[in-house]
């Protein structure tokens, strides 16, 4: 049995354009692109691993709305549980730490770029304009 990472992803909109972020090239699926986020870790909800990712991986804050789905896909390392919320940007403007690069696009753009396969159930919902 494979094992099962839990991980979060903020779908964070700001002037109706969603923030994507593409995988660092080095990491596990490098060159894809993905929800900012990351693992859940012992004893966080998944809000709160969320928020920590968040700040972590983009050097900003974010207010944790909706939930969106919880998707799993299964990769050669394991399953990856994801769990996508809606979030709204509370204070300052994503950075790049861990990301190759980052693009704010419109919902409508977002089948333009090549998603991690974990991700496409929620750009699914979003398009068909959950």
């Amino acid at each position: 049995m494979k094992k099962i990472i839990r991980v979060v992803g903020a779908v964070i909109e700001k002037n109706g354009l969603i923030l994507c972020a593409q995988r660092g090239i080095d990491k596990s699926l490098g060159g894809f692109w993905e929800f900012p986020g990351g693992k859940i870790e012992e004893g966080e909800t998944p809000q709160q691993a969320l928020e920590r990712e968040i700040k972590e991986e983009l050097l900003c804050k974010v207010a944790i709305k909706n939930k969106i789905v919880t998707a799993k896909h299964e990769y050669d390392f394991g399953i990856v549980e994801l769990t996508t919320f809606f979030c709204e940007l509370l204070s300052g403007e994503p950075k790049l730490t861990e990301h190759e690069s980052i693009k704010w696009l419109a919902v409508s753009e977002l089948n333009s770029l090549e998603w991690a396969p974990a991700d496409i159930p929620t750009i699914d919902l979003l398009v068909k304009g959950v």
